[in-house]
């Protein structure tokens, strides 16, 4: 495995990541991820063949962030070329830690880059890879656009991004629903979208994608479905609107009382007689022919 830093790269973190780079952070994508892969990349009957990329293909993962999906992607595509990518040095080295842990002999270059200017020439990859990346931006329609350069063209870019829209549950509460809504404001206050996935096809298709097929993952929990209870229910959605908890009274979105008994009812639905329902959307697509505007440069090595 090979670490490299993009030369002139502004050092620190990303900016406008709602959900901070805590310890808690880390270990609630990790959760998220374990007990989300057979959704996200395994394959749909009739719909798509999953996340899984031919032996020797180039891949980039885009905002690999601590590596909770590099370790599934390797875990599905054994044989890649893969180069991941994110802003953050901190978070790179614990991608590289996690997938050490798992695949020591993988083929991963790690790379400190901003997906808005990347060091790679033109045509560079046979495959992108997006996931809850596109939500942080403030514009990711110029990002799609800007990745098309690297893709050869006739490479694929296959998007993942979830949509807080979509989450309903059992018993309800309006309170509960609020909390929600905190978390998406302050998310778009921070320049992001936490209602993105509806808008993943139109995003697609304007950057000049072709072949764009949009498909929902269902995320569906109740009493029969432990493991989702406890790795979603609990320890991914309910634990995401839980820490914003701060910045939501900083803002004056709510008060103390408010905001707890929101989330007080939100742990109802993971009790006994509770459900929650949430859709991810992932969308797959081919590049017809990469834009020009950047000279080509070698790839770090």
């Amino acid at each position: 495995m090979e670490t490299a830093t993009a030369s002139g790269r502004p050092s620190g973190e990303a900016p406008g990541y709602v959900h901070g780079y805590s310890a808690h952070e880390a270990r609630r994508l990790g959760d998220q991820a374990d007990t989300l892969s057979a959704l996200l990349h395994g394959a749909t009957a009739g719909q798509d063949s999953g996340s899984v990329f031919p032996a020797g293909a180039r891949v980039l993962e885009v905002g690999c962030g601590v590596g909770a999906q590099t370790v599934h992607l390797l875990a599905a595509s054994p044989g890649v070329d893969l180069t991941a990518v994110d802003v953050s040095a901190a978070s790179l080295a614990q991608a590289r830690e996690r997938v050490t842990a798992r695949f020591p002999r993988a083929r991963v270059r790690w790379l400190r880059a901003d997906l808005h200017d990347l060091p790679f020439p033109g045509a560079a990859f046979d495959h992108l890879f997006v996931c809850f990346v596109l939500e942080h931006l403030r514009d990711p329609a110029a990002a799609l656009v800007g990745l098309r350069r690297v893709l050869r063209p006739g490479g694929t870019l296959t998007v993942i991004e979830g949509d807080h829209g979509s989450a309903f549950f059992h018993p309800d509460s309006a309170a509960a629903r609020a909390a929600i809504g905190h978390q998406v404001r302050l998310q778009a206050a921070a320049g992001g979208d936490a209602l993105i996935g509806r808008r993943l096809h139109p995003l697609l298709s304007a950057a000049g994608y072709r072949e764009v097929t949009v498909r929902p993952r269902t995320v569906y929990a109740d009493q029969s479905r432990p493991a989702l209870v406890e790795g979603f229910t609990r320890n991914t959605f309910i634990a995401m609107v839980e820490a914003v908890r701060g910045e939501a009274l900083a803002a004056g979105l709510t008060t103390p009382e408010e905001f707890d008994r929101g989330i007080g009812d939100l742990r109802r639905t993971a009790g006994e007689g509770g459900t929650f329902h949430y859709t991810f959307f992932k969308g797959t697509a081919v590049n017809p022919g990469a834009p020009t505007g950047r000279p080509h440069q070698r790839p770090p090595c």
